[in-house]
């Protein structure tokens, strides 16, 4: 999982990709793409 400082270039990698909060943290998330997982911070 990669930590990033923004997550609008991780969100454009692919179109399966999708922004979730959990626990005051946002992440990006692919099911079907696992590798492009990242979390803000």
């Amino acid at each position: 999982m990669k930590v990033r400082c923004s997550l609008k270039s991780a969100k454009a990698r692919d179109k399966d990709c999708k922004v979730v909060r959990r626990k005051g943290r946002v992440y990006v998330i692919n099911k079907k793409k696992p590798k492009l997982k990242a979390r803000q911070g």
